[in-house]
């Protein structure tokens, strides 16, 4: 692939562009410490918070959260070190640390009662931040990423550090993008969901993604859960990157039975928002 085409494949067509900012515009909020976190809005009504995965970011949530904006205010985050948001300080930041910024997000935001949809990576500080905020009301977790701090997961910890770390410093964010984004979605994927997938995994930010590499290796969802709280556990059906077999886990340990999103891979959400919009819109019902 040379640089033009490259290039070409990393973008997004002007009337997307577009789209996102009328429909999902940006803004950066100022949170307790000095910090900035950048957030997407739309809607009115209760409030669903939405987290990214590791190659992503908060405008990947455009289509599901359109589609849900008529009954519910949907915020989605650019995590810290993730488009405009500022990074943790250590190099190695802890799910209890994302979880402290995203409660800082939630006060400077004046939220009060919130589902939480925790997304891949986003399911670590997602399940983290409703062990001690009480304003999470609801848990999603979609395609959850288990992590790798287990301490039989030792092998497994190295090996997947090493590869992603050497990948980023081969390729870059941009060739990284043009050669991994592909495994999220499934073989059935659209052209505008590869599309979006693409583009949102070129936006990284060096630092950022390094520091979400850590917090992956080093934590472990199973042994991080909630006490008992309601909470759904979704996945594409064709997922290769959190499988179902390892999604079922998740969704056993709390006590809920798996939901499968029908042809989807990895981004579930990207790939069928309105199955996931309609998963929320009953989590939201209650």
């Amino acid at each position: 692939m040379n640089d033009a085409i490259a290039t070409d494949a990393l973008t997004l067509p002007a009337s997307e562009l577009a789209r996102l900012d009328a429909r999902f515009p940006a803004r950066n909020v100022a949170v307790a410490g000095g910090a900035v976190v950048s957030v997407r809005e739309c809607g009115q009504g209760p409030v669903v918070v939405c987290l990214h995965g590791i190659g992503s970011g908060a405008a990947s949530w455009i289509d599901t959260a359109a589609l849900l904006a008529s009954q519910a205010r949907v915020v989605a985050w650019d995590a810290p070190g993730y488009g405009e948001s500022t990074p943790l300080e250590a190099a190695a930041p802890t799910a209890a640390d994302y979880a402290a910024c995203l409660s800082a997000l939630l006060d400077a935001l004046g939220i009060e009662s919130c589902v939480l949809v925790g997304h891949s990576l986003g399911a670590i500080t997602a399940a983290s931040a409703a062990r001690t905020d009480s304003r999470i009301r609801r848990l999603v977790l979609v395609s959850p990423a288990i992590g790798y701090g287990a301490a039989f997961r030792a092998e497994a910890r190295a090996k997947v550090r090493t590869e992603r770390l050497a990948t980023l410093d081969e390729l870059g964010i941009a060739g990284m993008a043009a050669k991994r984004a592909g495994r999220l979605v499934s073989d059935k994927a659209s052209g505008h969901a590869r599309q979006w997938v693409r583009w949102n995994m070129a936006r990284l930010n060096d630092r950022g993604y390094r520091q979400a590499v850590e917090l992956l290796c080093n934590a472990d969802l199973l042994a991080d859960l909630p006490p008992p709280m309601p909470v759904r556990v979704a996945c594409g059906a064709l997922d290769v990157v959190t499988p179902p077999a390892a999604c079922e886990e998740v969704a056993r340990q709390c006590g809920v039975p798996l939901e499968l999103v029908d042809d989807a891979g990895h981004a579930g959400y990207v790939e069928q928002p309105q199955a996931v919009a309609a998963l929320l819109r009953e989590s939201l019902a209650g």
